[in-house]
């Protein structure tokens, strides 16, 4: 079936912005995810029902089976999160969720503490962000709940270090992504200033959404900076009387049954995914190194063995306890199946809109936008407030990489060779800062699930934090883009949100 061409359309915009719009007024997401992938199937199929239906199966189809067989890049995701949900499930039928949250309540003496454990957890989990969001809201969310903490603030803390994180580490699934792009487009334009790595080090430097972004979690952390409806959310936290009582009343568990089957996930899932790039190499016939692993690892089956393992584990410890019945035990498998359900069906949503937006190429419509005669000064910023909106558009990073990437290279090779990083550098910042404000994003779709916060509540409260971090990123980029100084970049970035954040007070 042959698809209409809206790839040189304002029309293309279309169906992504009409269902974040509607999730944002609506806060219904399922339903609005629905409205924008029915009407871009009808756009695309020339509002034929029977095409559009046709489109549709094999959209949906080929998100589990595509041309060469299963895509277990979704399945992979979706068993991962199914497994989580056990896990959770376990640890808290076990009374290990119970028993960390008394003994962090012991060295964690309030509030802050709380929130600062859960944002350091970043520096242990950053090799990928769907491990980060998920795997520190397990182990985070009893010691939050302890002392009061809303959801939507776990959720932001886990969304505003996941991929800043993973952004700017070469260690993590998108640095290697990312290098591997970096490397491709080094070779294009015979660059050999820079290793592959090397420029990614320095993009990493100038990524200032990214590097404030973490800043300004420790920051929100430790001040209670509560700005927009995170104000009203905390304000609820705080009085509201323990809901979690089955907690607090079940079994008197181990800390060991919750850092076993933690540590353990981080350790076979790190593991897999060095042992999977390894397999790659030695089948390209190239040596081992953990950075080419990283490269070539299959982020999805390394989660999955981690997953599996740490419940293995996780059992293990509550036949050494014998405090949970086996009809127990199996309702916990139940319960923690259930609980991801959600958050699978409105990742499954996000997925297929994503599908259509590509076939729509609002990608390739948007990146058309840069085209034109601008003054090169300000190409880093406009990079990044064009990476941004492809992000927010998409619900994708990764995807705006891979287009927005190669556009960048291309007009920095032509217009200001000398901008070539900072363009580079602004188009990652710009996707991330997407990311973070797309209800459709996958990362903020599993913050909400690791924080177990409402989807709409954590986008509305993260917003106001993501505009700020992109207004002082803004600056910084058109003063990198005047001056050819990432140094001077930096320096305005943070002059320019230190003045937001005063302005934000004083209101």
């Amino acid at each position: 079936m042959e698809l209409l061409d809206y790839s040189t359309s304002i029309w293309s915009v279309v169906p992504p912005l009409l269902a974040l719009l509607l999730a944002i007024f609506t806060r219904k997401v399922i339903l609005s995810l629905s409205i924008g992938i029915l009407i871009g199937s009808l756009m695309l199929a020339d509002f034929s029902i029977a095409n559009t239906a046709i489109y549709l199966k094999n959209t949906v189809q080929s998100l589990v089976y595509g041309d060469d067989g299963w895509n277990f890049d979704t399945i992979n995701i979706i068993l991962f999160l199914l497994l989580l949900g056990i896990l959770t499930a376990l640890l808290t039928v076990s009374g290990s969720n119970r028993a960390f949250a008394e003994w962090a309540q012991k060295r964690i003496k309030n509030r802050r503490g709380a929130k600062l454990m859960a944002a350091s957890l970043v520096f242990v989990t950053f090799i990928d962000d769907y491990f980060h969001s998920l795997a520190v809201g397990a182990i985070a969310r009893p010691v939050t709940d302890k002392f009061n903490v809303s959801r939507a603030k776990l959720a932001y803390i886990l969304d505003s270090t996941a991929a800043p994180m993973c952004v700017i580490m070469p260690v993590s699934s998108w640095g290697a992504y990312i290098i591997t792009l970096i490397s491709g487009l080094l070779a294009t334009y015979a660059i050999t200033d820079y290793t592959p790595i090397g420029a990614f080090m320095a993009m990493s430097a100038m990524n200032f959404y990214a590097i404030f972004s973490i800043l300004m979690v420790f920051f929100v952390a430790y001040f209670s900076f509560d700005i927009g409806s995170m104000a009203r959310h905390e304000k609820l936290a705080l009085e509201r009387a323990e809901e979690d009582q089955d907690e607090q009343n079940g079994v008197k568990g181990h800390v060991r049954n919750l850092i076993l089957p933690i540590v353990t996930l981080i350790g076979a899932t790190v593991f897999m995914m060095l042992h999977t790039g390894n397999e790659a190499l030695a089948a390209d016939g190239k040596p081992f190194s953990v950075l080419g692993a990283f490269e070539n690892t299959t982020v999805g089956i390394s989660l999955v063995v981690g997953g599996c393992a740490s419940i293995v584990v996780a059992t293990l410890c509550i036949l050494i306890d014998r405090q949970v019945s086996f009809a127990e035990y199996a309702k916990s498998w139940i319960v923690g199946v259930k609980s991801m359900l959600g958050a699978i069906l409105i990742l499954f949503f996000a997925w297929t809109i994503n599908n259509v937006v590509g076939d729509m190429k609002t990608g390739t419509y948007l990146s058309s936008l840069v085209s034109g005669n601008l003054p090169v000064a300000v190409l880093p910023a406009l990079l990044f407030v064009l990476g941004a909106v492809m992000a927010f558009s998409t619900g994708t990073s990764w995807g705006t990489f891979g287009i927005m990437l190669p556009i960048a290279a291309a007009i920095a090779a032509n217009a200001a060779p000398e901008l070539m990083l900072p363009c580079l550098s602004a188009v990652m910042a710009g996707a991330v800062c997407g990311d973070h404000c797309s209800p459709v994003s996958d990362t903020t779709i599993l913050s909400s699930t690791g924080a177990k916060c409402n989807h709409m509540d954590h986008v509305t409260t993260q917003l106001p934090y993501a505009l700020t971090l992109a207004a002082a990123t803004i600056v910084g980029y058109l003063v990198v883009g005047y001056t050819a100084s990432g140094v001077f970049g930096f320096i305005a970035t943070a002059i320019t949100l230190i003045a937001l954040i005063f302005l934000f007070k004083r209101r």
